[in-house]
């Protein structure tokens, strides 16, 4: 059965990978880019299942108006990937205004409203997924990320919250969460603040940003086929890991947690109304 796939930034990472894969068995995708530089071939290429969209997830009042385009265009829409998103890596002190603004707007404001405004529309039609892009950096937190957790964890306890909302209408939602991947989003895309020696004891991400240090361990072909993979599971799963490190980072990371609140049974229970 082929499908109706809306994707956010498509001209590279996950969302270029996934477009290529579900163009190549036939599915549609109406792919959002910047400008079109990176997706010409595939445009060529796939003409009547290619539907190409400029679109800067930034813009509220565009997305207000693309949404409703998209689904009328289409008729329906099956699945909708909230992927565009970006790194930023810096100590808290070392960013300014403007780096906290961007990425929020970016990775947690644009894709909830890309959800909030797709949701009358899926309901409507009797159901349908929404894929959100996270990372395992959504439940495991280091030095000199401080805003891309932000906008991580923020995204999911949205969309932990929306899951629960919606399911009574047959709209599923998964979260992924990958590990690091051979992606322009770890060797190109990211953003990097104005470092300070102050901090350079937090600086070891610039390593990971160095391919020369030695390349992520995720395939992104075959995180973007299980993502593709999940559409097809019922219920929809909530969580996807994926990679064997993240998966390891976040379960230490959980029980880690688990354990300390553990400890706090008794000043929990102080704070009760004993009355």
């Amino acid at each position: 059965m082929s499908r109706t796939w809306l994707i956010t930034g498509v001209s590279s990472g996950f969302g270029n990978e996934m477009t290529k894969q579900l163009l190549e068995k036939g599915d549609t995708v109406i792919g959002t880019v910047r400008n079109t530089n990176k997706v010409e071939e595939l445009i060529a290429k796939y003409p009547d299942t290619f539907d190409c969209q400029i679109l800067d997830v930034t813009d509220i009042e565009r997305i207000h108006s693309f949404i409703p385009e998209m689904f009328e265009k289409h008729g329906r829409i099956d699945v909708v990937v909230n992927n565009a998103g970006y790194g930023l890596f810096g100590a808290a002190e070392e960013l300014d205004y403007a780096n906290i603004q961007k990425i929020l707007d970016t990775n947690l404001t644009g894709p909830i409203m890309i959800i909030h405004d797709s949701l009358p529309y899926l309901r409507k039609q009797g159901g349908g997924r929404i894929i959100q892009l996270s990372s395992y950096g959504g439940q495991v937190a280091y030095a000199a990320n401080s805003m891309y957790h932000a906008t991580k964890f923020g995204i999911e306890g949205f969309c932990e919250s929306v899951a629960q909302e919606v399911a009574k209408y047959n709209i599923g939602i998964t979260i992924v969460e990958p590990g690091g991947a051979r992606t322009e989003f770890r060797y190109g895309s990211a953003h990097v603040a104005n470092l300070m020696p102050e901090y350079d004891h937090v600086h070891a991400f610039l390593n990971m940003l160095d391919p020369k240090k030695g390349l992520a361990p995720g395939d992104p072909a075959k995180m973007a086929a299980r993502m593709i993979e999940s559409v097809d599971k019922e219920p929809a799963p909530l969580r996807m890991v994926l990679g064997s490190q993240a998966l390891r980072a976040t379960i230490e990371r959980l029980e880690e947690r688990v354990a300390d609140y553990k400890t706090q049974t008794e000043l929990a229970a102080s704070t009760d109304v004993t009355e």
